[in-house]
């Protein structure tokens, strides 16, 4: 009987054996990249009348390819390509530049193995803006009014992240009277910002008695005079003049942050506001007849500078 056991133990571990040395046939499935990608936009308010849209800039934009796993998409907002995940392939952008402009759309669907497939569209999309009167009554006193960086407070200069969230100078904010030592010339630059009635459009006026106040010189694309590289510093210059508009903002922050969402766009090279930031969109996140906070993508990117002026 024992003999009989020890038989069958021995081969079942046999057939265990051999069973496990079988050669098994595995397949590694095509790589197939996604087909059919389609870029489908709806310009809101689009009809026979209106072919570029309602003026809001408005744009919904669905992706959709066969055998897809994930898409990136490019609003073509600047001449760069840049990439953002759209896990849903769905969206609606809201394009900020003024009047009639085309962007060219890329969509990028990725498939099994990272194979991917890539499509682009062009649009031409209206945007029309009508800021709140009583920001332009604010900003200008109807007229002219003219501004300084409120040293008095603190947080008139602040740092913190490009967040579509967040509004606050959380890495860093300045006391009061900080720059007085260092820099003065952020505190007697004045910015007089007009609505010229004749033409319905709006000027701004910068006057540095002391120089212009930047960091590492990052107005030397723009103003003239100021090096390319130094630290931050009051930087000769004479002051200048230039138009500017008013734009729904193109931070993206969200509905539920405060701000006016409403940004001052300022036109050429030879103005600023407060600080030498590199973009000249600063978007207005309060305002009152004596008070202005701003925020705009600082010196570094990935930051934001936030400001916060008074009126004389």
């Amino acid at each position: 009987m024992k003999n009989n056991l020890k038989s069958i133990i021995a081969s079942f571990i046999a057939l265990l054996v051999f069973g496990g040395c079988a050669k098994k046939d595995y397949k590694m499935g095509d790589l197939v990249a996604p087909t059919n990608l389609t870029i489908n936009t709806v310009i809101v308010g689009q009809d026979a009348t209106h072919p570029n849209g309602d003026g809001s800039g408005d744009v919904q934009i669905a992706l959709s390819a066969n055998n897809a796993l994930a898409y990136k998409i490019d609003y073509g907002t600047s001449n760069t390509v840049s990439l953002v995940n759209l896990p849903s392939g769905i969206s609606t952008k809201k394009y900020t530049n003024l009047g009639l402009n085309t962007y060219r759309i890329t969509a990028v669907a990725y498939g099994v193995g990272g194979t991917s497939s890539t499509v682009t569209k062009d649009v031409q999309v209206r945007s029309d803006f009508t800021p709140d009167a009583a920001i332009v009554t604010n900003l200008t006193g109807g007229a002219s009014k003219t501004w300084v960086v409120d040293k008095s407070v603190a947080g008139h200069l602040g740092v913190g992240p490009w967040s579509t969230t967040s509004v606050t100078p959380e890495w860093w904010a300045a006391a009061p009277n900080e720059k007085v030592a260092c820099c003065n010339c952020f505190y007697t630059a004045t910015f007089t910002f007009s609505k010229v009635a004749s033409s319905g459009t709006y000027t701004l006026a910068v006057a540095t008695p002391d120089g212009a106040f930047t960091k590492t010189g990052n107005l030397a694309g723009g103003l003239p005079g100021i090096p390319a590289s130094g630290g931050e510093a009051c930087y000769n210059y004479a002051g200048g003049t230039s138009n500017f508009t008013f734009a729904p903002s193109g931070s993206g922050i969200a509905a539920t942050t405060p701000s006016t969402k409403t940004a001052i766009l300022l036109s050429g090279s030879n103005t600023f506001i407060g600080y030498g930031a590199l973009l000249k969109e600063y978007e207005i996140l309060s305002i009152s007849a004596t008070a202005m906070y701003l925020r705009v993508q600082g010196t570094e990117t990935g930051n934001a500078w936030y400001l916060k002026l008074k009126t004389l």
